[in-house]
């Protein structure tokens, strides 16, 4: 350490104090030293004290040198300025790995060619080149039998592999990322829990317009087949996260709940229908039959008109 200078010392110091606390330490997104100022205040002591101790150390170094004789001083000035044993190390290995020979005996490989008094060493190859032309040597066998003798997993067999498996990934996320959902990827909800959350919803937010056997009032009937945006739940789904038709109807709920939500009470709301509420409210909007439905469902006497997703009745 005495070899590396100090202003190298000081900052490498400094961050690997500083990584320490930022890691143990939990900030959450924000570095620690900003969510926590008492953090900030710690580093700062320790740069200050780092940069004490360091002058502390040269002061006390620049002391005893001067005490020192003449003699002794050349040979702290020797030991000081003489290179560590790892750049010894380094050297002498680069060396070797060059593979060439001491200038004292280049006699020896000096081929007979003279051009104009230019003379012409014949070297050997560095032992390097050699190592790796030998290792991709052994790499290419190895790459022939297992590839096209064996007939292992290609390129293409891995991506197909990988892509697969990045499927699965997904979906398995999904299943415990319920806030992806949107009105185009939306199901169905069944389990109980998500009908009870469902209804809790829809007891808080919905029932001052839809009462709460889904009978209507200021809002529309939801226990008939007439729908003003289109039934089934992706057209719901989209009707409470988006709000209704522009200038009147329901706001957009997107703000207020979280998708999975919107997915709970639009599975509850679809309950409704078939039930026989108290007061049932007119008619709004036209019958609405998914265009999945069977033949026989479709009222006799009406008009299909047919969109992306939905088929609209309109009865004669």
């Amino acid at each position: 350490m005495k070899n590396i200078p100090s202003w190298i010392r000081i900052p490498t110091v400094f961050f690997i104090i500083f990584g320490l606390t930022e890691y143990f330490i939990d900030s959450g997104d924000k570095p620690v030293f900003i969510e926590q100022p008492l953090v900030a205040l710690f580093l700062l002591l320790v740069l200050l004290i780092l940069i004490a101790i360091e002058s502390i150390v040269g002061a006390l170094d620049n002391i005893l040198y001067q005490s020192l004789d003449e003699e002794a001083k050349a040979r702290y000035d020797a030991k000081r300025n003489a290179p560590s044993k790892l750049v010894l190390w380094i050297n002498r290995t680069y060396t070797k790995s060059l593979g060439q020979k001491p200038i004292e005996q280049e006699h020896v490989i000096i081929l007979d060619h003279n051009y104009d008094g230019i003379k012409e060493l014949d070297n050997d190859l560095p032992p390097w080149w050699l190592y790796a032309f030998y290792a991709s040597i052994i790499f290419g066998a190895v790459y022939l039998i297992k590839y096209h003798v064996f007939n292992g997993d290609n390129q293409f067999d891995e991506l197909e592999a990988d892509i697969a498996q990045a499927k699965i990934d997904i979906e398995e996320y999904k299943k415990h990322a319920k806030d992806l959902v949107d009105f185009n990827t939306v199901t169905v909800l069944t389990d109980a829990a998500d009908i009870k959350a469902g209804k809790g919803i829809f007891e808080t937010n919905c029932v001052a317009c839809h009462k709460a056997d889904g009978g209507g009032g200021i809002g529309p009937n939801l226990t008939d087949k007439y729908w003003i945006l289109g039934g089934g739940i992706k057209n719901v789904f989209k009707t409470i996260s988006e709000g209704g038709r522009d200038g009147k109807g329901m706001i957009a709920w997107k703000q207020s709940l979280k998708p999975a939500e919107i997915a709970q009470v639009a599975s509850y709301v679809l309950k409704f229908e078939g039930t026989t509420p108290a007061e049932p409210k007119a008619p709004d909007g036209d019958i609405w039959v998914s265009e999945d439905a069977p033949i026989e469902d479709i009222p006799t006497k009406a008009i299909e008109v047919k969109t992306d997703s939905v088929i609209t009745i309109e009865e004669n």
